[in-house]
């Protein structure tokens, strides 16, 4: 369906950046490095 949402769906939709909200020092953050997606 074309056109403008309702208010209400408006709020599913929202800017997230996780660099933003994980610590520079978080475990995830040292894994990353040693992870390789490209073939998934």
């Amino acid at each position: 369906m074309m056109g403008n949402l309702p208010p209400a769906q408006n709020a599913l939709f929202y800017d997230f950046c996780l660099e933003k909200h994980i610590p520079k020092n978080h475990l995830l953050r040292h894994i990353n490095q040693f992870l390789d997606f490209d073939r998934v």
